[in-house]
């Protein structure tokens, strides 16, 4: 006979799929049976979980154990048979090359940046290769009855995953999260569980931008109870409606019913009712409301799924304004016992497109103001990071930014968690190409093999989110010129309706006519998505009838930060000229390219030119700017050394160009009066002076306190001055000087001044985006002064750092986009009399001296005090 012990233990393991219920397994199918049934009666009890010692109470609930440290990397060839089969070997990785990193991690981040690597410079001249990851983990007995996962964010590219020597899949696709179940394969009896992923991206290019190589975003191991909340089969919207007026109102208030699809998976331990409790909380954590619903329970691995309605009045709406979340508590259980537990932000907001207003949010018209982004952080590469996607957020919704286009495939899952959290509309988006490739070795490959799963996962995982208001299908894809794209188009769209009706459903396209787009003429789409061609725009309400709009990308406008070149008064200047040529002229020098607002790709225009457009178009809904900030590969105008792109309005290491004031003027609400260029010029020479300004009637420039003259904004009038003023002034040594006015009162003034030689760093520390918490990062901002304190702009140094105290230096980054040198090097040049060094604490509170020396530089000891 079994001993009570090994009856418990063998029914749970049938009961929750773990063992295959056969008659080896057991004396008797009748002796099963009668066990099961005393085990369902109550008599033998289940526990799987935390148990409360008083009340006896269970607790299942879901437990998500982050897995990001101590991983065994390699990058090239590996010795299978031993990393497979030799646990001693395995035992110290190191014996086989192996190295220790902390994910998520980007290997060709570390360079070199090199003209002969595969990708080339469109990829960011960086190597790919293969690469091979390892780590090793305990389990309990008691987690041997458990559903137990591993679950990716995102890998690139073409990952395969083994555990414990048993492959466990595969997936292509390089920025859409998935998991494996990891039980039929798992040691629970202290014997180390081994997980090994390779990740391939040797064939390049692949992709016409720099994507990185490795387990770029977080990884997450997975346990969840015998029967449990399916998080990404069950969602949870809302549909406002009522929506007063809330002019008098200090935020906007409405009325919403939220709609609940919530699934259950596995075995339920007996066959009573489970109850379902929703409780929501406001962002002070005073309970909302509560509803309470019950299901019946089934006793064998089933799908148990519950749709529910609750109507909700005096709700804080969200808007990008004022990002109002609520926490959303979903708890399942049974005879008291906690079954599981899930909790997810949630906001309400109303949304709708008119073909001929635009956009509407919260029953007010908006103008959507948006920006693309790749999803690459500079000297972290693809390796997402918090602190420094929130550092990125954090500078564009400062800059009036209230919307992002995830370009062109699925963002990692914490940019939409900060995109909720922050105010920003987000268009989701899924592929750059379908069948038809744009780079030898792309996803076109694997599209018709893996589009369907790859597209239901992206929209399963991101439905939850408040921020996205629609959902992209693809960008410029070629199938618009071929009869497929119908087909294709059509069931794309087919796929996201089953999965999310509450969204529109858009593909960015260039065709404007529809005899020449056949993605527009499948009829499929909800929103009609058009990039660039501005000059086309009020043919669209003909072209299309009733359709509604948006500028799904707009601008590629060319600059460096700092440089300033005089181009021909209200001329564009286009790099390259066309089609035809493939790479511009380095006509300054040092493939730069000027930083007033007036180069552009020859598909494109200047960012005014553009904005123009989509302000004076009410039924354009918004605009999305390429790009936000600049990013590595696809640098043109220009061949290697060029290594990133000229299209950012922020450049690569986080810092501000001149036309970011132009859009902080228009789309925010800061005071603005911004002047450029610098002033350190030869003597007698003309310089093109501008001015970004708000909240003023005129604007006055000085000279060594003498008036150069007034100008004022023509508002309405096509031509420099209707969003920024100019003056043509003769170079003098001293300060140059601007006044805003309002009503004839000065309410602003700004000033640039001659500076001269650097003698020493100034240190600007941003801990915006530091929690505390593993991983999170500080950006210390080093600015060039001479002695009285003026910031030098023309004279750079090459500098030399090093960390002391709790922290690490991860690396150094000047913006310029044909800098060679590697980020991790400890000698770095500004860029314009700036850089950015970045540093990760080793603690949740401490401090760090950053050293810094140069030549003429006196050095600097700058301490950093970090965590509360």
């Amino acid at each position: 006979m079994f001993s009570r012990l090994q009856i418990d233990m063998h029914l749970k393991k049938v009961l929750y799929g773990r063992q295959r219920f056969t008659l080896q397994s057991w004396h008797s199918r009748s002796i099963c049976l009668r066990l099961l049934a005393i085990l369902l009666s109550g008599i033998i009890g289940l526990h799987l979980s935390s148990c409360d010692a008083v009340t006896g109470k269970v607790d299942y609930s879901t437990e998500k154990v982050l897995l990001d440290s101590n991983w065994a990397f390699h990058v090239g060839a590996v010795d299978s048979l031993k990393l497979f089969n030799d646990t001693s070997a395995m035992d110290k990785p190191e014996n086989l090359g192996f190295q220790q990193v902390d994910l998520p991690h980007d290997w060709s981040i570390t360079g070199p940046f090199d003209k002969g690597n595969p990708a080339g410079n469109q990829g960011g001249a960086l190597p790919g290769g293969i690469g091979w990851y390892f780590k090793s983990f305990t389990l309990t007995e008691n987690d041997s009855l458990k559903n137990i996962c591993i679950a990716f964010d995102g890998i690139y590219r073409k990952s395969k995953v083994w555990l414990n020597g048993h492959l466990l899949g595969e997936r292509p696709n390089g920025f859409i999260s998935f998991e494996y179940t990891l039980n039929p394969y798992l040691n629970f009896d202290g014997r180390q569980n081994r997980l090994i992923v390779r990740v391939d991206n040797s064939e390049q290019p692949n992709s016409r931008w720099y994507c990185g190589s490795g387990i770029n975003r977080d990884v997450w191991l997975i346990k969840r109870g015998p029967l449990y909340i399916n998080q990404s089969e069950s969602y949870f919207y809302s549909s406002t409606v009522s929506i007063p007026n809330n002019r008098q109102r200090e935020y906007a208030q409405g009325s919403a019913t939220l709609h609940q699809h919530l699934v259950l998976n596995g075995a339920s331990a007996t066959v009573k009712p489970l109850e379902i409790k929703l409780t929501l909380w406001d962002a002070l954590q005073h309970k909302v409301g509560e509803k309470v619903e019950r299901l019946s329970a089934q006793n064998s691995g089933v799908i148990n799924t519950l749709d529910a309605e609750w109507p909700l009045n005096n709700l804080r709406l969200w808007s990008p304004a004022q990002p109002y979340l609520y926490t959303l508590q979903i708890e399942v259980t049974q005879e008291g016992n906690m079954v599981d537990r899930y909790r997810q932000k949630i906001g309400f907001r109303h949304f709708r497109f008119d073909s001929q207003n635009g956009f509407y949010l919260n029953g007010e018209s908006t103008k959507i103001k948006g920006v693309c982004l790749h999803s690459d952080f500079g000297v972290l590469g693809t390796a997402y990071n918090y602190s420094a996607m929130h550092r990125q957020l954090k500078l564009l919704k400062e800059m009036g930014c209230n919307a992002i286009r995830t370009a062109h495939n699925p963002p990692a899952p914490g940019m939409l968690d900060l995109c909720d959290s922050m105010g920003f509309l987000v268009m989701d988006e899924a592929f750059d190409m379908w069948e038809k490739k744009k780079t030898k070795f792309d996803y076109s490959r694997d599209f018709k093999a893996w589009h369907r799963k790859d597209l239901e996962d992206q929209i399963k995982r991101d439905r939850r989110h408040t921020s996205i208001i629609c959902w992209s299908i693809g960008n410029e894809i070629r199938e618009q010129f071929d009869t497929s794209g119908i087909r294709l188009t059509r069931e794309l769209v087919a796929l996201v309706k089953a999965l999310d009706t509450t969204r529109p459903v858009l593909s960015a396209m260039t065709e404007t006519h529809p005899d020449k787009n056949n993605i527009a003429k499948s009829g499929a789409l909800d929103l009609m998505g058009f990039n660039y061609k501005i000059d086309q725009y009020d043919s669209l309400p003909i072209n299309f009838p009733n359709s509604c709009f948006i500028a799904s990308e707009t601008v590629s406008a060319l600059e460096t930060r700092g440089v300033y070149k005089n181009e021909p008064k209200d001329t564009i200047v286009y790099m390259p000229v066309g089609s035809q040529q493939k790479f511009a002229n380095n006509t300054n020098g040092d493939w730069t390219v000027s930083a007033y607002d007036k180069v552009a790709a020859y598909w494109g225009t200047t960012h005014e030119n553009a904005w123009r457009a989509v302000k004076n178009r009410p039924f354009i809904a918004g605009t999305f700017v390429w790009t936000g900030i600049d990013y590595l590969g696809e640098p043109v105008p220009f061949p290697f050394p060029a290594r990133s792109s000229y299209y950012g309005i922020i450049d690569q290491a986080g810092l501000v160009k001149d036309v970011y004031y132009f859009y902080q003027s228009e789309w925010s609400d800061s005071a603005v009066l911004h002047l450029l260029p610098h002033w350190n010029w030869g003597k007698g020479q003309h310089v093109d002076v501008w001015c970004y300004y708000n909240q003023a009637d005129m604007v006055e420039l000085f000279l060594n306190g003498k008036s150069l003259g007034k100008r004022h904004k023509a508002d309405g009038q096509k031509g420099d001055n209707e969003f920024h003023v100019s003056w043509q002034v003769p170079f003098l040594l001293g300060t140059l000087k601007v006044v805003a006015y309002q009503k004839g009162k000065a309410v602003k003034t700004t000033e640039v001044k001659t500076a001269s030689a650097p003698s020493r760093v100034k240190v600007d520390v941003d801990l915006s985006g530091f929690r505390g918490v593993s991983g999170d990062l500080c950006y210390l901002t080093l600015q060039l002064e001479d002695e009285q304190g003026n910031s030098v702009p023309d004279n750079d140094r090459l500098l030399q750092f090093d960390i002391n105290g709790q922290a690490k230096l991860v690396g150094i980054n000047n913006g310029y986009q044909a800098e060679l040198r590697s980020f991790q090097s400890e000698q770095y040049p500004t860029w314009k009399g700036k850089c950015v060094v970045v540093v990760r604490p080793e603690t949740a509170k401490g401090s760090f001296t950053l050293n810094v020396k140069g030549q003429g530089i006196s050095t600097g000891a700058f301490k950093v005090n970090f965590g509360k």
